[in-house]
């Protein structure tokens, strides 16, 4: 029997807030949209979203390289990419683990 994977989505997080803070569901969406928003715009910006005790986002760069089109087989170009990247904190996969 298969265990049951949780999704934790952003709503999920608000109604959470609201609860455990005494906060209307709409106050507690706006500080979660707030908080990702905030760390979204430092990440387009070049930098990085440390969060204590959860870990680091920050933005790679992808070099530049030659794939394969899978349906012609044909070499294409690839060009280079900025990307975010996550960097667990021992904390939480000492958690995990």
């Amino acid at each position: 029997m298969a265990k049951e994977v949780k999704v934790l989505t952003k709503k999920d997080l608000a109604e959470g807030l609201a609860e455990k803070e005494g906060l209307t569901k709409k106050a507690a969406a706006e500080i979660v949209n707030y908080v990702f928003d905030e760390a979204a715009e430092t990440l387009k910006k070049g930098g990085s979203v440390d969060i204590s005790g959860f870990g680091k986002f920050s933005v790679k760069k992808r070099a530049a390289r030659t794939g394969i089109n899978p349906q012609t087989k044909e070499k294409i170009e690839i060009k280079s990419a900025n990307v975010p990247a996550f960097k667990a904190s021992k904390t939480l996969k000492d958690l995990v683990k």
